[in-house]
């Protein structure tokens, strides 16, 4: 039987124990989302509430893609901990082995949760560790990952959990996901205290992740964000700015006001350089061509989307392609 990730912790009970397997080519900045805030509980606590062990597949040192190097202790043939969480990054082909895999599948075996961060999920998908389950990735890899894994159901939260499938979609949600573990283990004042230590104002809840940064749009408007959220969530079908403009409760020359008070740039110059911006993470980021990229960012042809991409980045898609 499972044994739940988020079950409060009883007074005196054991450490909760976290098996961190951090995988090659992994981003230091979600290993220590993933780690850091269980050190901060126990030095706040007084206590030892969690232990952990980092483990590669190999064991010895993992080298991060910022060039520091971690050591590790190789896998255990048989899992025996409260969660494992996985730290991925780059190269997922190539470190997510047949061998890794079998690993992974033991974990649903033996009843214990599992957590992918960053590439994380990619991995557990591979293993078919997410079947069924609700999981979230980075938003840039959402639509492909909810391609290739058509039995995981996708959402574009910053974390999700699903029975023993945890997923986050980056350092800065893994931090919010693992506060949220420990405020259930041991309460929102321990938690409280793990986010004040680090600084941090977590989301209390899951939430959607957003192309516009959330601090960004915790300084405008709620007309001027609502406005934007619309333009996230419509880039393949762009309203017009008169629409957005009655969707928020605003005249248009109202919403252009506040634009260019809050975001010094007009309403339509803005959604113009969001779909462009989509434009050029589909153009980097995946094989599509330039006509379906047109479709995807709202632009009547691959022409058109030509035109104003060289506008704005000063080469062409296949140039931005041959650059890489």
């Amino acid at each position: 039987m499972t044994i739940s990730a988020t079950r409060k912790r009883i007074p005196g009970e054991p450490p909760f124990r976290i098996g961190l397997l951090v995988l090659p080519d992994s981003n230091l900045l979600s290993m220590a989302a993933a780690l850091d805030p269980f050190r901060a509980a126990n030095r706040r606590a007084g206590r030892k509430v969690y232990a952990w062990q980092v483990m590669s597949p190999e064991g010895g040192l993992v080298r991060l893609t910022s060039g520091l190097e971690v050591m590790t202790e190789p896998l255990p043939l048989h899992a025996d901990m409260d969660l494992m969480v996985m730290v991925a990054g780059f190269r997922l082909d190539a470190h997510a082995t047949p061998a890794l895999r079998s690993w992974l599948r033991q974990l649903r075996g033996r009843g214990i949760p599992y957590c992918g961060v960053d590439g994380g999920p990619w991995v557990l998908a591979r293993a078919g560790l997410l079947n069924g389950h609700r999981a979230t990735t980075h938003w840039e890899d959402l639509e492909a990952f909810a391609n290739a894994f058509p039995e995981v159901d996708p959402l574009p939260d910053r974390y999700v959990i699903d029975g023993p499938a945890l997923t986050t979609g980056g350092a800065a949600p893994c931090l919010d996901l693992m506060l949220h573990l420990i405020r259930s283990h041991h309460g929102a004042e321990l938690a409280g205290l793990v986010a004040n230590a680090l600084l941090y104002d977590p989301e209390d809840r899951p939430s959607p992740q957003r192309l516009v940064p959330q601090a960004r749009l915790a300084a405008l408007t709620p007309q001027v964000a609502r406005a934007v959220a619309i333009m996230e969530e419509r880039l393949e079908d762009p309203p017009a700015i008169a629409e957005i403009a009655a969707e928020v409760g605003l005249s248009p020359r109202r919403l252009e006001m506040l634009f260019r008070k809050h975001l010094e740039t007009g309403p339509g110059a803005f959604f113009l350089r969001l779909r462009l911006n989509e434009a050029r993470r589909l153009a980097l980021d995946t094989g599509l061509s330039v006509q379906e990229i047109a479709v995807r960012t709202g632009f009547s042809g691959p022409s058109t989307l030509a035109r104003a991409f060289r506008k704005a980045f000063g080469q062409s898609i296949s140039d931005l392609r041959a650059d890489r």
